[in-house]
């Protein structure tokens, strides 16, 4: 039984080696045919590719910088915009509410009459100085008064027409009387003048004066 064993163990052992030689065989082919991942078998990048893709990727974030730019520009003159704005206007309020104190300042000068004037000179004399001074605070800070003339042209930007009323010899649309001054604040209106505006006569009138 041992020689017969030792006889048949040959045979198997090289039976053995073939189906490992098989086997290596076909996992050689495999390999070869899915790739081995060796750097012979990894495709070459292509170069153009390669730079059109960097190249867009650099103009992708020079537009981003551009904007981020543009951005901070326009946060800046908008707060440059408010500082001014606020430095002029800031006081509008303020202002407005001095404006009735001129106005009662304006009344008491023009209500005196001569005799009275003469009987309180001195205390009109501070009237007017108070209401010079009060004039001038308003000049420095920018406010500054809209009084027009008779048969000045209306200006709807400045004035606000309280009546219209025929007279005859006066342009139509010219101012024919001032009941209250306006102001402005840094070129902006802050309260506008109370005129009379004259209107043209009736066709009527117009035919009888002719």
């Amino acid at each position: 039984m041992n020689e017969q064993d030792e006889t048949r163990h040959p045979k198997e052992t090289a039976a053995a080696a073939d189906a490992d030689a098989g086997r290596t065989a076909d996992e050689e082919q495999k390999r070869e045919a899915a790739g081995d991942g060796s750097p012979e078998d990894v495709a070459e990048p292509d170069p153009a590719a390669l730079v059109a893709e960097l190249e867009a990727e650099r103009d992708e974030y020079k537009k981003k910088l551009m904007y981020a730019l543009a951005e901070s520009e326009n946060i800046r003159k908008r707060a440059e915009r408010d500082r001014r704005e606020a430095e002029a206007y800031g006081g509008t309020r303020l202002a407005r509410d001095l404006l009735s104190v001129h106005d009662n300042l304006a009344r008491a000068i023009d209500a005196a009459d001569a005799a009275l004037r003469e009987q309180a000179a001195a205390f009109f004399e501070g009237v007017e100085l108070t209401q010079r001074e009060l004039l001038n605070a308003f000049h420095k800070h920018k406010i500054e008064k809209v009084e027009p003339e008779k048969g000045e042209k209306f200006d709807p930007n400045l004035h606000q027409a309280m009546f219209e009323a025929p007279v005859p010899g006066a342009e139509n649309g010219a101012i024919i009387e001032v009941m209250q001054a306006g102001f402005t604040i840094a070129g902006r209106l802050l309260r506008p003048a109370l005129v009379g505006v004259a209107k043209a006569a009736p066709a009527s009138q117009t035919d009888d004066a002719a």
